[in-house]
């Protein structure tokens, strides 16, 4: 290659001008290589460089911004492009007739999905010009950012809550996002892990990946349940009686509501710690693990093919996904209340299934094409990653948001929602034991998300139904005497202690 067409290849970020570098010749190409980026696979050339998330091009071209975003990285990711028409009809109806509820919700909804795949290809082609665990990180994190802008519009637009029992202020969302929260890793754990394995499993009769991926993952897991579980058992413990005081609900929430900021506090900590472990302490651990399963890559030859973003179209990318989803998460949230009062979808059902689900595209197409590809523990990273950074950094980020707001942001889950979350912890952990998966586990898996969407879409609101006669005066006449609300407590902790008890016996072994 002639010294004109080196420099040629430089970008403004800088990466490129190291790729140059690794051109001069074969030889120097297998010596320089895993010298600087710890690469030891491929050593392909691409417009004539080796590193494979070199474009060959700097600044922005738009016609190849276009026609690269376009393709993305999978057929399915192409195919959730096609949603981009959706995009300027949602921003503008929201403007042109508000009074369109159901049709803004959907349209919104729908324009969410385009953008946050946009986030993530745009993730995943700059963690290619970063080292590999750096780059994994990363792309994790920006597949939560949508999840974060959800989160926080919604606890700014938090109000009083309609229930009259309520005691804490701005609480009007506060459901929604307990059950996002957990909804998103269920997200993770249960649907994008179940395909993951079953789409794998399709090709191959049965895939492997490391302990040191999969172990870790489990461990943080199992903390950050138990982190998510302490503010509720309090809370269950005491609110009717079961340990035998007697305390105002009143008391007990605010109590509950200051142990689950000092939580968030304390989990946002071993986010920070699992992070440095990864990228610091441990981080040639993980990079020979991925190092490891790039050697498995089935469609590596066609993925260094294909034309890369440079620096300045990821940072572009970026910005312009983040400006579509932060538009879209606002008129969403602007609707859920109207969605969930007049149309009757619960609370539950809205943030443990909707709004997962449209957040966490990105990841889970990512992931499902590492694992389609047979690497899978790269789509463990991702899937795992993901869970651990929305149950140890995100739900924590939420609560001190809320804290600063002065909102009611608490961790005090409902008790069927601590129950799934511990038990779907069990399943996968039991299934990642033997650092094997196949498509019998990635259907269980799939199953078990589905009769949990059931039982979330016909789960009731609490300010909303209306009881009947006979429950009524049953309920007046146990919140005289005490024993309604005792029994509900009573079977609520008890649940919560069983599935707990039931957690350390299987991670003990």
């Amino acid at each position: 290659m002639s010294e004109r067409h080196r420099k040629t290849g430089q970008s403004s970020a800088g990466n490129d001008t190291e790729d140059i570098e690794m051109t001069t010749s074969p030889g120097q190409n297998q010596q320089k290589a895993p010298k600087k980026f710890g690469f030891h696979l491929p050593h392909y050339e691409h417009n004539g460089y080796n590193h494979d998330g070199e474009s060959g091009r700097r600044g922005i071209h738009p016609w190849h911004f276009l026609r690269i975003g376009f393709r993305s990285t999978s057929t399915a990711s192409m195919l959730v492009n096609a949603l981009w028409p959706f995009v300027p009809p949602a921003i503008a109806l929201h403007f042109a007739r508000p009074d369109l509820h159901v049709w803004i919700f959907a349209l919104n909804y729908i324009a969410m999905i385009p953008s946050a795949n946009l986030i993530g290809f745009a993730g995943q082609e700059l963690a290619r010009k970063l080292p590999k665990v750096f780059g994994v990180v990363l792309e994790t994190f920006l597949g939560g950012i949508v999840e974060i802008i959800l989160f926080t519009i919604l606890i700014v637009k938090s109000a009083e809550s309609p229930d009259p029992e309520e005691t804490l202020p701005g609480t009007s969302n506060v459901p929604i996002i307990r059950a996002a929260i957990l909804g998103s890793v269920l997200a993770n754990l249960l649907l994008c892990l179940g395909f993951c394995f079953f789409v794998g499993g399709m090709n191959k009769d049965e895939q492997v990946f490391d302990e040191a991926v999969s172990e870790v993952g489990s461990g943080l897991l199992l903390v950050a349940g138990f982190g998510l579980l302490i503010p509720s058992a309090f809370f269950n413990s005491l609110y009717g009686g079961v340990t035998g005081g007697d305390y105002s609900r009143h008391f007990l929430e605010e109590r509950t509501l200051t142990i689950s900021r000092a939580t968030s506090v304390i989990l946002m900590v071993a986010f920070g710690i699992y992070v440095f472990f990864q990228m610091r302490t441990h981080h040639g651990i993980y990079e020979a693990v991925l190092e490891e399963d790039e050697k498995r890559d089935d469609d590596r030859h066609k993925d260094l093919k294909k034309d890369k973003f440079t620096f300045t179209e990821c940072i572009v990318a970026i910005l312009l996904a983040l400006t579509f989803v932060t538009l879209s998460a606002d008129f969403l949230v602007h609707e859920i209340e109207f969605i969930v009062l007049e149309n009757g979808v619960s609370d539950l059902f809205m943030g443990l299934i909707l709004v997962p689900l449209v957040e966490k595209v990105a990841e889970h197409l990512t992931a499902i094409d590492e694992a389609h590809d047979n690497q899978m523990n790269f789509a463990l990273a991702h899937v795992l990653g993901a869970t651990i950074q929305t149950a140890l950094f995100n739900s924590s980020l939420v609560v001190i948001i809320g804290w600063g707001l002065a909102k009611g942001m608490d961790l005090n889950f409902e008790p069927f929602n601590i129950i799934v979350l511990i038990l779907s912890i069990i399943v996968v952990g039991n299934f990642l034991r033997d650092k094997k998966s196949n498509y019998l586990e990635g259907s269980l898996c799939i199953l078990v998300y589905l009769i949990i969407a059931v039982a979330a879409f016909y789960y009731p609101n609490p300010h909303t139904e209306e009881p009947s006669e006979g429950s009524s005066e049953g309920g007046a006449e146990g919140g005289a005497e005490g024993g309604g609300a005792t029994s509900t407590a009573e079977i609520a902790a008890k649940a919560t202690e069983h599935a707990t008890e039931a957690a350390l016996r299987f991670f003990r072994g």
